[in-house]
């Protein structure tokens, strides 16, 4: 079931335009971009089965270049409803359908949060379609059903309410004074301190750095515009150069004993004894 979901994600993507990659034992499956758009994708038949260690290493990847993951699921315990954006401990997740509506750009602002499905409310948007409309304050309370004083509220604070009332806001307004939920806006992470060595030694050259556990590189490491993403070991995972291609990351093979040919590479002590940043990034430019 996971391997038909994750064909039908990947195969609408091709057609949307993206380049499109395919990753095994990675926290995420599909990793997809469109010119200055990249997606990190994770295709699941129940959304619950995502453990928390997968959804840590996602938020990590994603921090580096500037997205959002996401989980595409057919359920998550029930099934998911069309054209609403759930969570799972803290990732965006969707059904198919939403997903790619979402891709193709149809607004989305419906959300289930523990009050149940709601949207909300812009309320300097709201104040100004409803004056537009030469709606008084108690004509649109009466219209959605509740107090003037709440439709205030809506207009000073912005507000979460009932999908029952989005949709008669909605019916009266369109989707304009809805805040959208943007799949792609990057969202703050605290970034845990790299454990090992080689990722120690880029935070001390100036770079945010972070391990990774479950990717097809080892340590992703940022400094303003530069990504680096490195591999350790003289086995480099299998997917380690065409990521950091589709990614336009450099990318560096910390090894042991035999050298790699055709890839920036060194050994430990070399990548040690590096003082500067901007050395580590004039060798990988000049390979």
């Amino acid at each position: 079931m996971k391997y038909d979901l994750l064909e039908e994600v990947f195969i609408f993507l091709l057609r949307e335009g993206f380049t499109v990659k395919s990753l095994k034992g990675s926290c995420f499956d599909v990793i997809a971009r469109k010119g200055s758009t990249v997606m990190l994708i994770k295709a699941l038949e129940d959304a619950n089965a995502i453990n928390s260690e997968h959804i840590n290493e996602m938020n990590k990847i994603a921090s580096y270049i500037d997205t959002t993951p996401v989980i595409v699921a057919e359920k998550a315990g029930t099934k998911l409803e069309d054209n609403v954006v759930y969570s799972r401990l803290g990732i965006y997740t969707l059904n198919p359908a939403t997903f790619k509506s979402a891709v193709t750009n149809k607004a989305l602002f419906i959300k289930r949060t523990q009050a149940g499905l709601t949207a909300s409310i812009l309320g300097n948007k709201l104040k100004k379609v409803r004056e537009r409309k030469n709606l008084s304050l108690n004509d649109l309370a009466k219209k959605i059903g509740v107090s003037k004083r709440m439709i205030s509220k809506y207009e000073n604070e912005g507000a979460e309410i009932t999908v029952n009332k989005a949709a008669k806001v909605y019916d009266l307004f369109g989707d304009s004074v809805f805040k959208k939920v943007n799949l792609l806006e990057a969202k703050e992470h605290e970034i845990a301190e790299p454990g090992t060595i080689i990722g120690k030694k880029y935070s001390n050259l100036g770079f945010k750095a972070s391990d990774i556990k479950k990717g097809p590189f080892d340590i992703i490491a940022k400094k303003e515009k530069d990504i680096i993403l490195t591999d350790v070991g003289d086995k480099t995972h299998k997917e380690f150069i065409s990521t950091s291609k589709l990614l336009d990351a450099k990318n560096l093979v910390i090894f042991k004993r035999k050298r790699p040919k055709d890839i920036p590479a060194m050994t430990k002590e070399e990548f040690m004894e590096f003082e500067k940043s901007n050395e580590l990034i004039k060798f990988l430019k000049e390979f």
